[in-house]
């Protein structure tokens, strides 16, 4: 049962409005829509519906998210295999639901998909990917050790690095807060 009700566009602040309108006319809602940003009734859905507790906090959240999601170095494909990775580590079933479509249209494959749901590294041919993928399951693991450092950040280059790294933090912070307010 979730700990926080869905904060109806009526029921918003100004401050609360400008940060609902900024997520819903953003470009999550641009192009093709994998999943709903909104219930039947206008409120939020998933962790966005906890930004309006705190809009400032929540306005960076959104305004991170979005750079994660669209203004990255990363493929679309590296970039669903990572949030997905983040979502079986954490057992968010929104994160996981949420961009298993999103993640299907970008090319992953059904074993692709199963593997990470296991929490395994798929099988994946694109050096770059499997070494993304690697170096992501060291990140949730806490840590990237120097011989995983050679292996696999160093082919992938500081900047690919850092993104993932702020990816991953992203989505687990968003992972970690669905588990508190208790979002399914």
């Amino acid at each position: 049962m979730t700990r926080l009700q869905p904060i109806r566009p009526e029921e918003q602040d100004e401050q609360q409005r400008a940060l609902h309108a900024s997520i819903t006319g953003g470009p999550r809602a641009a192009g093709p829509q994998h999943f709903a940003l909104t219930g039947h009734d206008g409120s939020l859905r998933g962790p966005f519906n906890a930004f309006l507790l705190s809009p400032g906090v929540g306005g960076a959240l959104e305004r991170l998210g979005a750079a994660v999601r669209y203004d990255t170095s990363l493929s679309g494909r590296t970039r669903e295999l990572a949030i997905l990775a983040v979502a079986a580590h954490w057992s968010s079933a929104f994160e996981w639901d949420s961009h298993e479509a999103v993640a299907r249209a970008a090319g992953v494959t059904d074993a692709e998909l199963d593997a990470l749901r296991r929490g395994d590294v798929p099988a994946l041919v694109d050096e770059d990917e499997r070494a993304a993928a690697e170096l992501v399951c060291c990140l949730l693991a806490g840590d990237v050790s120097d011989e995983e450092w050679g292996r696999w950040a160093e082919p992938l280059g500081e900047t690919a690095v850092f993104e993932l790294c702020t990816l991953v933090g992203y989505y687990s912070t968003l992972a970690l807060q669905m588990r508190v307010f208790r979002v399914g």
